[in-house]
């Protein structure tokens, strides 16, 4: 049975911290083409959208946001955040297809550190070609169950039906990879957090979020410069990163100051990816609001001799010619959004 008739949208909503991205595209002679897209966000990143204790106002921001872009489905696919997720990949031994479900289970409670009751558990089997012989490598996630009773709530008081729930990765792999079996790492500068994946043949293998964002990025700036956030956000995009040999600025400096952690988290899971497999990362790929800053990718490709690429999950979807220019600036942004959309 088909979910959706042939004109029905396929809508994605991407709940953050700091902001709503809802898109719905629909499928026209077997390709993705834009119907619509819509997002409110906090630019200054002064306030949080403190959304998990907020579920009715939420709901009206979100149904809000769904009648004023005009959106034609009603069935949602929305993203878990990666910092609430646990997501492993593991090896299990001499197991066959019966007792899979129990095995899996038996680790998950050695390796998930929450009561395993609290959790809804999710997992497939991915190849390894690298694997002993007799074993199987699996990918766990687990999300806590009353995390996913609150995404059931929300779109339910919006008037929307959730129909899957997925974690944000899987979203940034589908929007900005596609079927690249290489080892490509993603980069999700969001707000309030960064994600960093690393992924081979569409599977993130290692996973892991840093507390710290594009807002520690403006607050850097306000404070260097005695200004308010939204005035620093805006200096934020206009000066960018330094490159390597450049004369530096007292403002690029904090900028690469509070991006510091983060470059320093990308060498690090690129050292422990490459030193626990026999593979290397190809290429990096940035997303998120932060991935637009000035010279931010070109820095990134020079310290880490890797191709670095800001990440545009417009790339396998149809859309109006004249929408380009604005489709490109807000595209890091709504890389997960597209994702979801995707699924559908």
């Amino acid at each position: 049975m088909n979910l959706f008739s042939p004109n029905t949208g396929y809508l994605g909503i991407d709940v953050g911290s700091f902001g709503i991205k809802l898109v719905e595209l629909k499928k026209r002679g077997g390709f993705l083409s834009l119907h619509t897209y819509a997002y409110t966000e906090n630019n200054a990143g002064a306030s949080v959208l403190d959304w998990q204790n907020d579920l009715k106002y939420t709901a009206e921001v979100i149904k809000n946001l769904h009648e004023q872009s005009g959106a034609q489905s009603q069935s949602v696919v929305a993203a878990l955040p990666t910092f609430s997720v646990f997501s492993s990949a593991i090896t299990l031994s001499n197991v066959d297809k019966e007792t899979l479900p129990a095995a899996i289970n038996w680790e998950a409670k050695k390796i998930i550190p929450l009561p395993i009751e609290d959790m809804i558990l999710d997992w497939k089997e991915i190849p390894d070609p690298q694997a002993p012989k007799n074993s199987r490598k699996i990918l766990l996630t687990g999300a806590p169950k009353e995390l996913v009773k609150k995404y059931v709530e929300v779109f339910k008081l919006a008037g929307l039906t959730l129909l899957s729930l997925e974690t944000e990765t899987f979203s940034l792999v589908r929007s900005l990879l596609g079927n690249d079996p290489s080892a490509v790492m993603i980069v999700e500068i969001g707000a309030s957090t960064t994600d960093i994946s690393v992924v081979s043949h569409s599977i993130p293998l290692l996973v892991r979020s840093l507390d710290s964002g594009g807002s520690a990025i403006t607050k850097a700036v306000s404070k260097n410069l005695n200004i308010g956030l939204e005035r620093a956000e805006q200096f934020k995009y206009d000066l960018g990163v330094s490159l390597p040999g450049e004369n530096d600025t007292d403002i690029p400096k904090s900028i690469l100051d509070a991006l510091t952690p983060i470059i320093n988290e990308i060498k690090y899971m690129i050292s422990l990816y490459e030193g626990k497999h026999e593979d290397k990362v190809e290429k990096v790929i940035l997303s998120g609001g932060s991935a637009m800053l000035p010279n931010f990718d070109k820095y990134l490709a020079k310290i880490l001799n890797l191709n670095v690429v800001v990440g545009d999950p417009w790339a396998r979807i149809s859309y109006p010619v004249d929408l380009r220019p604005v489709l490109q600036e807000i595209g890091p942004r709504f890389a997960v959004a597209v994702g979801l959309a995707m699924r559908g």
